[in-house]
């Protein structure tokens, strides 16, 4: 049986935690920075971590995480 692939996209934008969670980075801070406020852009610093309803299809994309 040949190996599973790992989604590439998948790869760059998810991280499995060790407790078996899913992190992910924010969205909306890449460009058009000017118009949004300070406290908007302060507050997407960081990660977050994935909605429930999402974590199986992500590890889906994902076999080995």
């Amino acid at each position: 049986m040949p190996k599973m692939k790992t989604k590439s996209g998948a790869k760059k934008r998810f991280r499995v935690r060790g407790s078996g969670s899913v992190k992910r980075s924010q969205a909306f801070k890449r460009h058009i920075l000017t118009k949004k406020s300070t406290k908007n852009k302060r507050q997407l610093r960081g990660s977050a971590g994935l909605h429930a309803t999402n974590v199986e299809s992500v590890k889906a994309m994902m076999p080995y995480a």
